[in-house]
């Protein structure tokens, strides 16, 4: 059997801890070939969507840090970039109608 993806891997966590409206990640080795941090097996940077009313009350940095604990294992084990866009329901909702 064939070994879960990073990605797979970090929805996984993320959908069991914070039980997301809406998840999206996405595995953007590709594009950082050659920077710092980047493995020639890609799976080392990754951009995530996450709206989850887990959020609700917490400021940007507390999300950051709430979803950065989450996936410290990943982190421990070669994970080096994320870009994260972390919302509530709510706050996902003013947007389309801003």
């Amino acid at each position: 059997m064939a070994a879960m993806s990073r990605a797979l891997r970090i929805e996984q966590a993320l959908r069991a801890h914070f039980q997301p409206t809406l998840i999206e990640v996405n595995d953007d080795s590709a594009h950082h070939a050659g920077h710092a941090g980047a493995s020639p097996a890609g799976e080392t940077h990754f951009s995530v969507t996450l709206v989850s009313s887990a959020f609700n009350g917490l400021s940007r940095v507390a999300r950051s840090r709430a979803v950065y604990s989450v996936l410290n294992p990943e982190l421990q084990e070669g994970l080096h970039a994320l870009a994260l866009t972390l919302r509530t329901p709510e706050e996902l909702i003013g947007l389309s109608n801003g």
